[in-house]
């Protein structure tokens, strides 16, 4: 399809993208047997290795009733252990379990197996520039966001 103007280009093939990664991470995540906010939580939990539970709200961009509620389905699969923090015991810092970094490294692993196989369809002189042009598309994002 022909669009008039860059931005609605780039809007389409943004839409298509998201669409494509919305189903790829649904189908990841059931075969993991937990929610998609589920999965992101353990993901970050892993790899920060301690957040605290207003961190990874404003990390996954959720309301801080949804990261409770996501946090609690965890501690009670015994995926995540939660604790007052030591330096101030207003916040309460999340950690993965044994069970948990299990999990951590099985989503981590199929993600990372299924994003080689991704790269490699790409023709390998376009890689480096796909890369570089997803970065500057993010922080564009994250600046439009901010201001």
């Amino acid at each position: 399809m022909n669009f008039p103007n860059p931005s609605q280009r780039l809007r389409e093939t943004i839409r298509l993208l998201i669409r494509k990664l919305g189903v790829l991470e649904r189908s990841e995540a059931i075969c993991c047997g937990i929610t998609l906010t589920q999965c992101h939580t353990i993901v970050e939990i892993g790899r920060k290795k301690q957040i605290s539970v207003n961190e990874l709200a404003e990390l996954l961009n959720l309301d801080k009733s949804t990261i409770s509620r996501t946090v609690e389905q965890l501690v009670t699969h015994d995926m995540i252990v939660r604790e007052p923090d030591p330096n101030d015991r207003r916040y309460v810092t999340l950690q993965l379990t044994s069970k948990g970094e299990q999990l951590f490294g099985d989503i981590e692993e199929r993600m990372q197996a299924y994003f080689t196989e991704i790269l490699e369809i790409i023709p390998e002189e376009k890689r480096e520039q796909v890369i570089d042009s997803l970065q500057i598309f993010s922080e564009a994002l994250h600046n439009k966001r901010c201001c």
